[in-house]
């Protein structure tokens, strides 16, 4: 797609703008940093690494990063692409190869949701990696549509009201992972990838799966958006304003000390 020169700058402005208030609000990108870059050839990831480079130019302070795709040894994945435009990107990146696709195939019924096992395997490839890499931090593409779907997800089929966060230790308390784009809209990222005409390459670990949970989330949600436009972002912005009084959980508030108060209670005593 050919780019229109003023929309295009006003769109990228506008997504670094972005994430550079996600890395302020949750201390994602910070001085010294070495960032391990998730590259999976996908538009999200390739926004990313974009938006970072911008980051980097411009941050008042310095940042490395190391660009990393995890070859899952799908069968036809193009091994030449993404190592071709990260030469001509000029940043530091690694390959790893690693058949999971094989793993995941013989444990997986056929029909059945890959992206739980395949999300597992690829999450300890990678804190392996950033151990060897010496990155302090790997850096993500889920978006804010990612992290609305994925509370949608657990609320109703999980029972619990959480999300993807811009930023997680790992449960060993030796890995954080952050999202830089946590406060950009899928529907912006599609077109700053279709205006830079990156080399996508598609998942076909798992096919479409249609009928993915999560497809049906998308489905509700971009139905809701349709009939109220600002939706999806009023929920976004409700993820970063919780009142735990007004929910349920008394792990969070402590609802069994909450004890009435009496008018006379609230004026001091007078010395007679």
């Amino acid at each position: 797609m050919q780019k229109d020169n003023t929309e295009f700058f006003k769109l990228e402005q506008k997504l670094r703008r972005q994430v550079a208030k996600a890395s302020g609000d949750f201390g994602l990108i910070e001085p010294n940093d070495r960032i391990m870059v998730c590259l999976s050839g996908g538009k999200d990831s390739f926004t990313m690494l974009s938006l970072m480079q911008l980051i980097q130019k411009k941050a008042p302070f310095q940042f490395e990063m190391v660009a990393v795709n995890l070859d899952q040894k799908q069968p036809g994945f193009p091994t030449h692409v993404l190592p071709n435009y990260l030469e001509q990107q000029n940043i530091e990146y690694r390959i790893v190869e690693e058949d999971t696709y094989s793993i995941v195939k013989d444990i997986i019924p056929e029909g059945k949701t890959t992206c739980g096992l395949c999300s597992r395997l690829r999450r300890g490839i990678l804190y392996r990696v950033a151990d060897e890499l010496n990155c302090n931090k790997l850096a993500l593409g889920h978006h804010q549509d990612d992290m609305v779907e994925t509370l949608f997800l657990n609320m109703f089929f999980g029972a619990k009201m959480k999300s993807m966060p811009p930023k997680l230790l790992s449960d060993d308390g030796q890995h954080i992972v952050i999202r830089p784009l946590a406060y950009c809209r899928e529907k912006n990222i599609l077109k700053y990838a279709e205006q830079q005409s990156y080399p996508i390459i598609p998942c076909n670990l798992c096919g479409s799966q249609e009928n993915l949970q999560r497809q049906a989330i998308k489905h509700m949600l971009h139905q809701w958006e349709q009939i109220n436009p600002g939706r999806i972002d009023n929920i976004a912005k409700a993820m970063t304003s919780v009142v735990p009084s007004h929910l349920c959980d008394a792990q969070l508030f402590d609802f069994k000390s909450l004890q009435q108060h009496h008018l006379f209670d609230l004026i001091p005593s007078v010395k007679q």
